[in-house]
């Protein structure tokens, strides 16, 4: 039986966070979430650069092998590309991401997954939990040492043994096929959702008939609900008949820190890398809280979390709150900073039906326009595939005007096979 998908994500910054370091993407067949670590200093730059980077993976493919591959190609050069990213910018050490991703092909679901971010599956009225999570209370549960409950709370729930990133060991990424059915409905999210509600109120919503973008948005205002201390993400994804008829029209989304620009900023003689976001500047004032670690596996850090289980557990939030001079003053400080960086970065979009490689960003403020066309190409925006007509459209952010170029290079071969 013939089956499409119905998609929608949804992002919160959640009540104690001052960014959002999580990334999630709905396209036509690629359906992800990823959960930056890394503070402020990278942890939204990691899951913004690898989220747009693995989104190129959203294609159809002739066969189950091809698509396998197509996705674990996509993730490793994401990691690739992190790692080369600490290398130019040292601020970033330490910065990682994890995935939890689901690939189409015709009436399957290709499952991977690295870290604890969470796939579940919704079918007949029941929840499954897809996923394992890579961390160490989890391991701790699997050998029965702790309870799920008292790995709800424990301290160290957020040391993760798996990540895409700067760490020492190549990626391990769980890859598993799933068919899907008419019916299905598939959630995948960050831990600020399954870590902050509760199971009965997540499964009620997923086992229950509302529309793909109620559910999600439904999630979301439950973990504000209760609380919402994390960075909280959500895509659903419905599984339905191809003949039925659907309000919502697949397209590729980002939201979180992947929907931003990611920009090299002049500061002190030295190069950094930040999220461009016109409605975030207020993040720049406050002081982050991020938990999450990466540790490999060992037994001596296993035996130190599970002394730690019954251990007396404290929370301490702090938050600062700026005042409006320091406010209007880093306004200043930015807009000055915008100014210099806009003309080094370069994006490709389109250009009176032409693919155009435009130097600056995309992004305005109010009648203010930072780009303008570089190089007007011979492509035409409507011989190509419907995909990458919606990638020129949304623009693709490059590294600089090489990669920009190659970019084009990568357009002109699609174009000729």
């Amino acid at each position: 039986m013939a089956i499409k998908t119905v998609g929608y994500a949804a992002s919160d910054i959640g009540k104690h966070r001052s960014s959002n370091q999580d990334s999630g993407y709905c396209g036509y067949q690629l359906f992800f979430v990823a959960d930056g670590m890394g503070g402020h200093a990278g942890g939204d730059i990691a899951s913004a650069i690898a989220s747009q980077r693995i989104a190129l993976a959203d294609a159809k493919s002739e066969t189950v092998e091809e698509a396998i591959e197509s996705l674990k190609r996509a993730i490793l050069e994401a990691n690739q590309m992190l790692s080369a990213t600490v290398v130019d910018h040292p601020e970033l050490e330490g910065m990682g991401t994890t995935f939890s991703g689901m690939l189409r092909h015709g009436n399957q679901m290709i499952i991977a997954h690295i870290g604890d971010s969470r796939i579940y599956l919704a079918r007949d009225g029941e929840v499954k939990q897809i996923t394992n999570d890579h961390t160490f209370v989890q391991k701790l549960v699997d050998m029965g040492r702790i309870t799920p409950a008292e790995a709800l709370v424990h301290p160290r729930r957020s040391v993760l043994m798996r990540v895409l990133g700067d760490v020492s060991a190549d990626p391990e990424i769980d890859i598993a096929i799933y068919d899907a059915m008419p019916g299905d409905r598939w959630m995948l999210c960050s831990d600020g959702l399954s870590g902050v509600v509760p199971d009965g109120v997540m499964n009620r919503i997923l086992t229950s008939k509302v529309p793909t973008e109620e559910a999600a948005e439904l999630l979301v205002g439950e973990a504000l609900e209760f609380g919402a201390p994390d960075n909280v993400t959500v895509v659903i994804t419905d599984v339905v008949r191809s003949a039925v008829q659907t309000e919502i029209e697949p397209a590729a989304l980002f939201v979180g820190s992947a929907a931003n620009e990611v920009v090299i900023e002049e500061r002190k003689g030295s190069k950094i890398l930040r999220l461009f976001s016109p409605r975030s500047l207020l993040d720049l004032l406050q002081t982050p809280e991020d938990p999450t670690q990466y540790a490999p596996e060992s037994e001596e850090l296993l035996n130190k979390i599970l002394s730690e289980t019954r251990r007396k557990i404290r929370f301490k939030s702090a938050r600062i709150i700026a005042s409006w001079l320091l406010l209007a003053s880093a306004l200043t400080g930015i807009g000055y900073i915008a100014y210099e960086y806009t003309q080094t970065r370069y994006y490709v979009s389109s250009f009176e039906g032409n693919v155009t490689i435009y130097q600056g960003i995309r992004e305005s403020l109010g009648p203010f326009k930072f780009s303008k066309p570089y190089f007007v190409s011979e492509i035409e925006v409507g011989t190509l595939s419907v995909f990458q007509q919606d990638l020129i459209e949304r623009s693709i952010s490059a590294e600089s005007l090489e990669d920009a170029e190659r970019i084009l290079d990568q357009l002109r071969e699609a174009q000729n096979e």
